[in-house]
């Protein structure tokens, strides 16, 4: 009897200890990682919960031990100093990228697919986490940046509604302000810009600085845009006659003093189209900004249902309202196979 007495000291924190070793794993395999479609876009949430849950097990563990209360409490205390020990010595690392990243998602700066420009590093948002922020750069490789690194350093987020993009060119004093002006606003709307605007940036020693800028609605295609402005401002310069060389412009070689540096016109008229490199280059921001936007409407397809299904409740014999709750049902199913496509696509990649 006092042998089984003993013994059942223990059995709270055997079943504690069995609980934890069954509910974990089970945790972890099928909300952690689960096979299914997440549609809230909430891995750093999902690890949240996992480590609040861990947290809970350890308190919960403590309450079982066989021990005295004050030897309880003594265990708690010294649970609450190493967990304020670990905040303070890691706050710089593991906690301090937790905070940022928490503080990321509260004032919803950045969303995958943004382009984004902190520091020396350039790409487009292709995930995020608690602890980091991956961005696709030009190269199509992936940088990771601490979330902590983005918090305290200056980020610019390319507005998702559009952009201005520029560029500059250096022309001599011997050509009319009005003339350039009128043949960069040209080339801004060849390349597609709207509102092109032109303006003097600087009166040099021996040149004058201009500057052609307009805004871009698809910021997708930011970098090929880039490249389509400066191509047009040397066609449309080049067709008014007009040398893009500054008065200190210098050739080893010698030339006549009537001699232009005008490239003959090509008998060919019609661009070849490429593909847009974007599409290349940042595919995995592409895959991530299509699956947030997939959840999206997942999401507002779910709320309209409820609002519907609100609206039948005082009118159960409307078919209109049936026949609208059940087209949002299909769609709703419709879109969750899509997302369950792109996430497998994801896992294996």
């Amino acid at each position: 009897m006092n042998v089984f007495k003993e013994l059942s000291d223990f059995f709270p924190i055997i079943i504690v200890a069995s609980v934890t070793a069954i509910v974990l794993p089970l945790y972890f395999r099928f909300v952690i990682r689960p096979k299914g479609v997440d549609i809230s876009n909430s891995r750093w949430t999902r690890q949240l919960s996992f480590a609040g849950l861990i947290l809970c097990f350890v308190v919960a563990i403590f309450l079982a031990l066989p021990v005295s209360d004050s030897m309880k409490g003594q265990l708690f205390n010294l649970l609450g100093i190493a967990l304020t020990a670990t905040i303070a010595l890691s706050s710089t690392t593991f906690v301090g990228n937790a905070m940022a990243g928490f503080m990321l998602r509260a004032i919803d700066a950045i969303r995958p697919g943004d382009f984004l420009k902190v520091g020396e590093h350039v790409g487009r948002v292709s995930e995020q986490g608690i602890l980091h922020t991956e961005i696709q750069t030009e190269d199509r490789d992936l940088t990771t940046l601490p979330n902590l690194y983005l918090v305290t350093s200056a980020v610019t987020v390319v507005r998702s509604s559009g952009t201005i993009i520029s560029a500059t060119v250096s022309l001599g004093y011997d050509i009319s302000r009005t003339k350039v002006e009128t043949l960069l606003l040209e080339a801004g709307e060849r390349a597609g810009l709207k509102e092109p605007f032109v303006q003097v940036l600087e009166l040099g020693d021996f040149s004058v600085n201009y500057r052609i800028a307009g805004f871009l609605e698809e910021v997708k295609y930011l970098i090929s845009f880039r490249s389509k402005l400066r191509g047009h401002m040397l066609d449309v310069l080049h067709e008014n006659q007009v040398e893009i060389v500054s008065p200190n412009f210098m050739n080893q070689r010698v030339y006549p003093v009537d001699k232009s540096f005008i490239p003959r016109p090509s008998k060919s008229k019609v661009e070849v189209e490429t593909k847009a490199p974007e599409d290349l280059i940042f595919d995995k921001a592409d895959e991530a900004q299509s699956v947030d936007k997939i959840r999206e409407w997942i999401q507002l397809n779910t709320v309209e249902i409820q609002t519907l299904g609100e609206q039948l409740e005082t009118n159960p014999t409307d078919q209109d309202l049936l026949a609208k709750i059940e087209r949002k049902r299909v769609r709703g199913k419709y879109l969750i196979k899509i997302l369950e496509k792109k996430e497998n696509k994801e896992k294996v990649d």
